[in-house]
This record gives structure tokens, C-alpha cells and sequence, in this order.
């Protein structure tokens, strides 16, 4: 498997790192990964997709290769949505293809209703705009994400090994070892008796506010792009089918389909996936689920 290549790139107040697969030349697709993951989430996947694109798997801040933002910063989805756009001028890009999943997802719909004309085609899996909030929780994560905190009150965990810290990942999410491998592999950097995690461990905080279900569903609204939705079938615990309904009855465009697997659908079955792709962007997809079967079990 053709190795991919690494990429810098330099915004005002911070540097991001991309890793790139295909041919300069070839229409150009923009990956966005999930919380705590990086572009390793789309190594099985991008050399798939590189017959037809240049991917572009892009690493978000404080995941990853990319920088942390400076001190006293947090995360919002919607400071997220300004990276993309401005990464999306820097790497010239002014009209392509979204991929995300995940976290990436909720970012790749912000970023398709703000700029429609920039946006050639959606892809969304498993995620479909970014956590919302129906009002029964708003004041106790507020007042949590506020409230007074140590810096650095833990010492960062440190691994004897990569299988250790791959072993730790799949404990926390569930995945398998040979699909978490990617990820953990570039999410660690060397230290002083092992391996520790590169991410920044401001993501893990909450998020102080979060928007309404009504204004996720105006923003989606402006979604021109044609879409495609690939959902994991049992669902995700936090993309319950009505909510994912709902939501997806707000894309003007938008084929929904599901995959037999589990939430990284794009590692557990990246044949099948790309096949996905590759069939909305010959417009032969319809609201109908995926096999999985192209990939052993």
C-alpha cells in the first residue's frame, strides 16, 4: 500500500497537518476525522478513494500531528467550521468534495451550509450536525464546563508500549485492535519511560453550551450539496434513528443509507465504504442499506 504523503499547513495562528493520497491533479475530496482520532482513522480508506480523488485527510486541532491552540483556549464545533474554511483557502481548494465522519461529520455539514458554493458533494458517516441540546442538561454542563479547574492537575498516562495504548483505546471505545492500530499508532509521540497520547487533553473537557436541536436543523436546511448519510446498523447510542431522521428530513438533497458494523464503519469495512462512495459520486446510490460484505469479518 502506497505510503501517503505529509503535508503542512500554516494558518495565522496555528499549523495543521494533513497526510494526502492520489494525484495532484485528480478532483480533490477533504477528510475530516472524529473526536480524538486523526488521519489515521482513513488509512484503509483513502488509498481506496485515491483512484478517483486526491483525499485530503486533514487533522484538526489538537488531534493528531496539528498544533494545540493556544492557552486558555477551548473547542467549539464552530471554531472547527472556521479551520476548515480557512485550511480549505490555503490548500486552494475552492470548490471539492467533504468527507467526515464522526465529529468530522458534524464540522463537514457546518462547513456545507456556511459555504455552499464551495461544496461539491457531502459524505457524511455517522454523524449528521454537531451535538445538540433539547434543554434538559444546558444548566449543569454550563456550570460544569465553567467551573473553577487545576491545570495539569493529572500527569499525562504514559504507555510502556503501542499495544498498550491500542489496548487502552479499544477498552474505551470498543473498537478492535487491527482497526484502533492506525490511529493510536500516529496519535502517540515518544516520552521518558514510554508513550504518551499527542491529542490535547482540553478536548476531553465539556463543552460549556451546545446548540438547540431547532438551530441544527436551520443550519441543515442550508445544506445545498448533494448529501449522502451512511449510518451503522445497530445504531450508535448517540444517533438515535428518530434524531437522525429528523435531521436528515432538513437536507434538501440527501440519500441515507446503513451498514451492518460498528461506528468506524470506514475502518471495520473500508471496501465497502469506498464502493459507497464512489457509487453517489456516479449517481447510483439510493436510500437503501449497504452491504459490508466486500471485506472478511
Amino acid at each position: 500500500m502506497t505510503a501517503p504523503t505529509e503535508l503542512a499547513v500554516r494558518l495565522a495562528h496555528l499549523t495543521l497537518r494533513a497526510q494526502l493520497w492520489g494525484d495532484a491533479a485528480a478532483p480533490p475530496l477533504l477528510a475530516l476525522h472524529g473526536w480524538l482520532d486523526n488521519a489515521g482513522s482513513f488509512a484503509l480508506l483513502a488509498p481506496l478513494l485515491a483512484t478517483h480523488y486526491r483525499v485530503i485527510a486533514l487533522e484538526l486541532p489538537g488531534h493528531g500531528h496539528s498544533d494545540h491552540p493556544p492557552g486558555g483556549a477551548d473547542y467549539h464545533y464552530l471554531d472547527h467550521v472556521q479551520t476548515v474554511l480557512a485550511a480549505a483557502e490555503i490548500l486552494q481548494l475552492p470548490r471539492h468534495a467533504l468527507l467526515g465522519h464522526s465529529l468530522g461529520a458534524g464540522i463537514a455539514s457546518l462547513v456545507a451550509a456556511a459555504r455552499p458554493d464551495r461544496i461539491e458533494r457531502l459524505l457524511l458517516i455517522e454523524g449528521l450536525g454537531p451535538l445538540g441540546d433539547d434543554g434538559s442538561h444546558t444548566l449543569s454542563r454550563f456550570r460544569e464546563a465553567l467551573a473553577p479547574r487545576a491545570e495539569n492537575r493529572r500527569p499525562l498516562r504514559v504507555f510502556h508500549s503501542i499495544e498498550q495504548a491500542v489496548g487502552a483505546r479499544c477498552l474505551a471505545s470498543g473498537m478492535r485492535a487491527e482497526l484502533a492500530w492506525p490511529i493510536v499508532q500516529r496519535g502517540l509521540t515518544e516520552t521518558e519511560g514510554g508513550w504518551r497520547w499527542r491529542s490535547d487533553p482540553r478536548l476531553t473537557r465539556p463543552s460549556p453550551l451546545r446548540l438547540a436541536e431547532s438551530q441544527i436543523h436551520a443550519l441543515l436546511r442550508g445544506i445545498a450539496a448533494p448529501t449522502a448519510l451512511l449510518l451503522a446498523q445497530p445504531a450508535t447510542s448517540y444517533l438515535p434513528s428518530a434524531l437522525m431522521q429528523a435531521r436528515a428530513a432538513c437536507v434538501p438533497d440527501i440519500a441515507v443509507n446503513h451498514m451492518h458494523g460498528s461506528h468506524h464503519l470506514h475502518l471495520e469495512h473500508p471496501e465497502a465504504v469506498a464502493a459507497w462512495i464512489h457509487a453517489f459520486g456516479q449517481g447510483r446510490i439510493g436510500a437503501e442499506p449497504v452491504p459490508a460484505h466486500p471485506d472478511p469479518a
